[in-house]
């Protein structure tokens, strides 16, 4: 690649120095009018970057309308036919969870069970490549679905949700198991909090990643238990204590995973008492069956069932309305989010039994909201998706895996987290001076078309020429609010390369 000239380069790296503060509001920003610019700073916020089709589709029918289609979609999403190709050619999209687990259980036992030293290694490391490339479908399945989903604010939630409910791939055999995971949480994704709650705590991902296998009558893992109720439902200093935590453990024990088709041996009092669904055992045998006091009520020690009523429970406690809605606040408004918004998300959470779409209804109308847009720094993931969807909007990708090795180098890939606290989302995290430069290779290679996001395997090189950016969106969505300084430096570009690179560095679009 053409280095670029050594004032242009100067001039951008002043501009991701300024990127660590947030930019100043243009006057057509701060208009109560509903211009094009604003409404491209509204779509920005609610899709994973404006595109021309979402921006006309607002400004033809207005925003309420656009919402409602967005949170309450009647038809399966339609992705261009190159990107769904490429999803329907997945494994992870043409095998079902169980047979494709124990495929891959029974490809690793066979490898364990070579003698010869070299056969074995090789034949392991065969196996691992195997799980990688699972893992890898599923992070391309979600890119994908982010870059041309009609549905944008779903899969805005998809990501929402997997983070707040978070796995890390390489544990155990996670790798074949998050693909499903995600999918799972993407059909949930705007329904009810509970159903949410229900199917994380029964998927095979999440027991194992937490270690309630391991949990049993006197022999309890508060692992999972803990993080339920730290993380997933109350939050800190949400009214639970260390005894709350054991007692929580107790009612989860005998909720395990079983990758084989195997059937416990039971007694025949217990015979009743057992639970398969897929992949996920409840054990009746390695269940606690004493009473529980969790929270200050009685659960009695039934079963399986004890489990449902502790999820109701927790689902509808009034700590969990208010730690869930200040999450949901800090990922779509602000670092720090008013107190009154958060306060008004968790009430409209009380009254709608928690339903997830009448909370962010709530959330996008409130004037808080408005007001606090073009100002939420973009973290990795944000930042790379909104970049390819601005530079090809009209063309599919048809190679994710720079953007997977961008999201590597930026510190956010998918399902990479190792702690179950998922990845931060304010912007300190992310806005720092190795985050800026990387960020600043990143653009380039998009902005100059040297980003392999078309090269296919077997083609010598990429299919199209450098993106072009100086597009209808960009003349009507975008310029009109774009600060002073970044106006100054696009216009020092000497090609529409280098101007590609200003734009996709400047502190403007490194905020939504």
């Amino acid at each position: 690649m053409k280095a670029l000239p050594r004032a242009a380069l100067y001039a951008t790296l002043l501009l991701l120095a300024a990127c660590h503060s947030t930019p100043q509001q243009t006057p057509a920003a701060r208009s109560t009018a509903t211009s094009a610019a604003q409404d491209a700073l509204w779509l920005d916020r609610l899709t994973w970057g404006a595109g021309s089709a979402d921006l006309a589709a607002v400004r033809r029918q207005g925003r309420e309308a656009w919402l409602t289609e967005q949170l309450t979609p009647r038809t399966a999403a339609a992705l261009p036919e190159a990107a769904q190709a490429q999803i329907q050619a997945m494994t992870v999209s043409q095998q079902p969870l169980v047979p494709l687990v124990q495929q891959m259980e029974a490809q690793r036992k066979a490898a364990d069970a070579i003698t010869d030293d070299a056969a074995k290694a090789e034949a392991q490391k065969a196996y691992q490549q195997a799980m990688t490339r699972l893992a890898r479908e599923a992070s391309a399945r979600q890119l994908l679905n982010a870059l041309y989903s009609p549905r944008q604010l779903q899969e805005q939630m998809t990501w929402f949700w997997f983070n707040h409910f978070n796995v890390h791939q390489f544990k155990h055999n996670l790798r074949a198991m998050v693909g499903d995971y995600e999918q799972g949480l993407r059909e949930r994704s705007l329904g009810s909090f509970r159903e949410l709650l229900g199917y994380t705590a029964h998927h095979p991902a999440m027991l194992r990643y937490l270690d309630n296998e391991q949990n049993a009558a006197n022999r309890i893992n508060e692992n999972y238990a803990r993080e339920l109720l730290e993380l997933h439902t109350l939050g800190v200093g949400g009214g639970y204590s260390q005894r709350d935590v054991q007692e929580l453990a107790r009612v989860l024990t005998g909720l395990g995973v079983n990758l084989g088709d195997n059937r416990p041996k039971l007694k025949p009092a217990q015979e009743a008492q057992y639970r398969r669904d897929g992949l996920t055992e409840f054990n009746p045998a390695r269940h606690d069956f004493g009473d529980k006091t969790l929270l200050g009520i009685t659960v009695k020690g039934r079963g399986y069932a004890e489990l449902d009523e502790v999820l109701d429970r927790l689902a509808r406690h009034p700590s969990t309305a208010r730690f869930v809605s200040h999450k949901l606040a800090q990922y779509f408004v602000a670092d720090e989010p008013p107190p009154a918004l958060v306060r008004r998300m968790a009430e409209r959470w009380q009254q709608s039994d928690g339903s997830i779409a009448e909370v962010l209804r709530a959330m996008i109308a409130a004037p808080e909201f408005e007001a606090s847009l073009g100002r939420k720094f973009k973290d990795p993931t944000h930042y790379v998706v909104s970049a390819v969807r601005l530079a090809y909007a009209d063309k599919v990708v048809l190679n994710t895996a720079p953007m997977i090795g961008w999201l590597y180098r930026l510190g956010q890939a998918p399902y990479n987290r190792q702690t179950p606290d998922g990845y931060a989302m304010d912007e300190s995290a992310w806005a720092g001076p190795g985050q800026m430069t990387t960020r600043f290779e990143i653009a380039r290679a998009i902005g100059s078309g040297s980003a392999g996001l078309f090269k296919v395997e077997g083609e010598p090189k990429d299919r199209p020429a450098f993106p072009q950016i100086a597009n209808p969106l960009y003349y009507d969505g975008i310029a009109p609010r774009l600060a002073a300084p970044t106006q100054q430096a696009l216009g020092t570009a000497t090609s529409p390369q280098e101007w590609n690179t200003y734009l996709l560095a400047s502190p403007d679009f490194m905020h939504r």
